[in-house]
């Protein structure tokens, strides 16, 4: 599980879950996470281009999650992110059909960028997802106090000078760069899973920013660490954990919180 051909994971799959972690907590607040369900998808057409043209996947798929991320920037503009949203990810899957049904081979990469593959970092693809995590982490300590103000309270975010269409698209922009780093690990139908189900987790458990960024943090690596593990071990996708760890931490999380509220009720009502 340590051995030579799998640090390259180990390595990609902690950067990932930081950066996935620290915006997947804007995900959750700002209530954007069909957003972070669509644009992973914006990968398959990506990939089946790149495909068809025989170029490489990583380059296909940063493209289209780029493309993506400018008309889900547009719709929101509009007023119509909602329908908007699902309408681009119906675009995506009939795009990438498309560019798929074109060629005339098996293409194991657009299969592996939508499902996962554990064995599928090579150290070519990992300085690249590296370098944008590296950017997304500082772009984060840098605008992480605007941007929580804009995303918790954007009437006074606006008072003081902070536009809220800039916040929006510094934050499209993240989940994009965020999206394309994870691809390669979990795949594009459970990327969305890593940016919301730890953070999801986290809120659930703590309101207080900080305490529920660091608790995203920690859900974020332990799943992802977690997943690896087993996908090394049963052969299985790695996406397939990722799903099921994230949705089992948001759902223990929530009954916690369930029970703790109750006990607390019955506290109160005892006191005479």
């Amino acid at each position: 599980m340590f051995s030579s051909f799998m640090i390259n994971t180990w390595i990609a799959g902690t950067a990932i879950a930081l950066v996935a972690a620290f915006v997947g907590y804007f995900v959750v607040i700002r209530r954007s996470a069909f957003a972070a369900h669509a644009l992973p998808l914006g990968a398959f057409p990506g990939a089946a281009a790149a495909n068809l043209l025989g170029v490489n996947p990583f380059v296909g798929l940063l493209i289209f999650v780029g493309i993506g991320m400018l008309l889900l920037r547009q719709l929101a503009r509009m007023g119509r992110r909602d329908v908007g949203t699902g309408l681009l990810l119906v675009l995506f899957l009939g795009v990438g059909a498309l560019f798929l049904s074109m060629t005339n081979e098996y293409a194991p990469e657009v299969f592996s960028l939508l499902f996962g593959e554990m064995l599928g970092v090579s150290k070519a693809d990992l300085w690249p997802i590296l370098g944008i995590c590296a950017v997304v982490s500082v772009l984060m300590i840098t605008i992480y106090q605007p941007l929580l103000l804009d995303s918790s309270f954007p009437d006074l975010a606006a008072l003081q000078g902070i536009s809220g269409a800039r916040m929006d698209l510094l934050f499209l922009s993240l989940l994009a760069l965020v999206t394309a780093s994870a691809l390669p690990v979990v795949g594009a139908f459970l990327v969305f899973t890593l940016l919301v189900g730890p953070p999801a987790a986290a809120q659930a458990l703590s309101r207080h920013p900080l305490r529920s960024l660091l608790l995203a943090v920690v859900f974020a690596e332990c799943s992802i660490w977690l997943a690896i593990a087993l996908s090394y071990w049963s052969n299985w996708p790695i996406g397939f954990f990722v799903g099921m760890i994230g949705a089992g931490l948001f759902t223990l999380a929530r009954s916690y919180r369930s029970w703790s509220q109750r006990q607390r009720g019955a506290r109160r009502v005892a006191v005479p």
